[in-house]
């Protein structure tokens, strides 16, 4: 990996675990399994634990939410109540409107 330009700082990429398509860290949306087994919107993208990142895209989240994606990263099983609360509080990071099917 070649150094960057001066004064030029290097953006994370990270890839949406839905469509797959590699975008800067801070768009897209981090949701992250915490220590405790919680799933949860993390809109700092430093809490602990691990973490997958999804566009803000609805077509992308209803996918998450919907197939196992989303569960393969963390490594955890989302339960409907998981799934409605995720919905519930992304409603002002997604462009449209999801649905919670689980």
């Amino acid at each position: 990996m070649s150094p960057s330009p001066a004064g030029l700082k290097r953006v994370p990429q990270r890839t949406c675990v839905a469509c797959r398509r590699v975008g800067d860290k801070r768009q897209l949306v981090r949701v992250v399994r915490n220590a405790a087994g919680d799933v949860e919107i993390d809109t700092t993208g430093k809490k602990e634990g691990r973490g997958a990142y999804i566009c803000p895209d609805p077509a992308c989240w209803e996918k998450a939410l919907k197939g196992k994606q989303l569960e393969l990263h963390l490594k955890c099983r989302l339960t409907r109540e998981d799934r409605q609360r995720l919905v519930k509080d992304s409603a002002g990071l997604v462009k449209g409107v999801v649905s919670a099917q689980g």
